[in-house]
């Protein structure tokens, strides 16, 4: 099983990439797992051609073929203005649903404070309409994420605790939907090898979803 991890920040050396970093690092079950860092790569703006991907120096023929080796997707994006990021919302109008239809995605919204929830039910409101990427029931929200998934903590005292105990429970919360994002992904592959060797009848007239 291949697990592709998109980071959706548009800065370079993000919380978003941290995080990214951290799953591909503790991911086990998946015999492989790779990380695109959207603000390394100059993506076009997607005009609704399927010619503006493939302009010149377009970096999108590789990442295309990264997202079509995948089995899953864990998409992380930080909270900006209450919003997903723009760059992760251009990537997932480029991805053609013959790559992504029927694959499980992992929902990561990533925030310096306390709130989070907004790119999460954005994201399962709008993002994955045409695409028919499956978002799992769980997501994570990585809140006050410059102080976790740092190491050691800091502090001293009763802070020391208290973070410890915070991180111990978020990397538990963690490792749950990393196992359960496994689980779709072996369940659905079975689903997209029928669809593939015995398609429903006009089912290329249902490819967009309403």
């Amino acid at each position: 099983m291949n697990l592709l991890i998109v980071s959706g920040s548009q800065r370079t050396q993000s919380q978003s990439a941290k995080v990214a970093s951290y799953l591909a690092q503790i991911t086990t079950e998946f015999s492989q797992s790779s990380h695109i860092e959207l603000c390394t790569h100059e993506l076009p703006f997607w005009d609704g051609e399927a010619e503006s991907k493939l302009d010149k120096g377009s970096p999108w023929p590789m990442i295309s073929q990264k997202v079509k080796r995948a089995d899953a997707l864990i998409l992380i994006t930080p909270e900006w203005g209450g919003m997903a990021s723009p760059l992760l919302k251009n990537f997932l109008l480029m991805c053609d649903n013959q790559d992504t239809a029927h694959k499980p995605a992992l929902l990561v919204s990533v925030v310096s404070g306390i709130s989070g929830a907004y790119p999460i039910a954005e994201l399962r409101m709008n993002a994955l309409k045409n695409n028919k990427l499956v978002a799992l029931p769980d997501h994570l929200i990585i809140r006050n994420v410059e102080e976790v998934l740092n190491g050691k903590p800091e502090a001293n005292g009763n802070q020391v605790a208290n973070s410890a105990t915070r991180e111990s429970a978020l990397e538990g919360r963690i490792q749950y939907s990393l196992h359960m994002l496994y689980q779709y992904a072996e369940a659905l592959s079975g689903i997209r090898a029928r669809h593939s060797a015995q398609p429903y009848p006009k089912q290329q007239e249902y490819i967009y979803g309403m």
